[in-house]
């Protein structure tokens, strides 16, 4: 009579480490949803009717979603006109950053020249401090040109905080690229310029394109310059417009402010959502690079 084989046991040492890798799961999802939550509570308030969002009782859905709170954000005075304030100084700020950023970093990363390892030591000493310790004497120098309440103003003080990271970003990708590229363009005919255009710059163009990610969220999401800077209702941001979104003298219409919470936020999510796949391998490539 033959037997029958039992089963091995699991070992106690598998046991332990799937119980702790899916203890890291829970503690991961965990952290998901209180990160998500917030955004989720926005986004369904906006779509909540005014009952819903007063009464006692929490929904977790809207019953009756409605888009009246949100023509009633953009039906407010100024929405609009922040709204494109905020696009010229992002879109002059990322095009000015991405332009002066790529050029220095090719500088530091190709070329030797004399205070260029104070110069790395400053970039990085200008990324460690903090943006409030900057506002006041920013806004004494631009005070003194007559920039404040002005974009310009607003621009040239997100280029101080932009620049650096910037730069520093993108010398890690100019550093990986191999320099017999460029002589080898060289040598077969192309000059200086032709190789840095034809070679250099297609294959730093990923990292422009991650770099580019950070400066826009960074400018698009700016709040303490330039409500300091401007103090012009037609000249601000729309994150500063967003601060002083009040309901009636009573109370605050949340349904209005989650639903230009929302609006603020769309802008940010479309361009993250355009270039995330080149994020990701981009951003990961550099580090590996650098």
């Amino acid at each position: 009579m033959s037997s029958v084989p039992v089963p091995a046991r699991p070992r106690r040492g598998a046991r332990a480490r799937f119980l702790r890798r899916r203890g890291w799961d829970v503690l991961g999802i965990a952290l998901c949803v209180v990160l998500v939550f917030p955004v989720y509570w926005m986004v369904t308030t906006a779509f909540k009717p005014t009952d819903e969002i007063n009464s006692i009782t929490p929904t977790w859905f809207p019953s009756s979603p409605t888009f009246d709170h949100f023509r009633d954000a953009m039906a407010r005075p100024y929405f609009w006109d922040t709204v494109k304030n905020s696009v010229i100084v992002v879109v002059v700020a990322v095009l000015a950053s991405m332009v002066i950023a790529f050029l220095a970093a090719v500088a530091l990363a190709k070329y030797r020249f004399t205070g260029r390892k104070l110069f790395i030591v400053a970039m990085i000493g200008i990324l460690m401090l903090p943006s409030v310790g900057l506002v006041i004497p920013l806004y004494v120098v631009l005070a003194r040109y007559h920039l404040t309440n002005t974009l310009t103003g607003v621009i040239l003080t997100y280029l101080t905080f932009v620049l650096p990271f910037a730069v520093w970003t993108l010398r890690g990708f100019v550093l990986g690229i191999p320099k017999e590229l460029e002589e080898a363009a060289m040598v077969d005919g192309s000059s200086r310029v032709g190789a840095f255009v034809r070679i250099l710059l297609p294959l730093v163009a990923p990292g422009l394109v991650a770099t580019s990610v950070f400066a826009f969220i960074t400018s698009w999401n700016e709040y303490i310059f330039a409500s300091v800077l401007l103090s012009d209702q037609s000249q601000q941001t729309v994150t500063v417009w967003l601060s002083y979104f009040y309901g009636t003298s009573r109370d605050t219409d949340w349904g209005a402010l989650m639903a230009a919470s929302t609006l603020t936020a769309i802008p940010v999510i479309v361009f993250f959502l355009l270039v995330q796949r080149k994020i990701m391998f981009n951003l990961t490539s550099g580090a590996v690079r650098g």
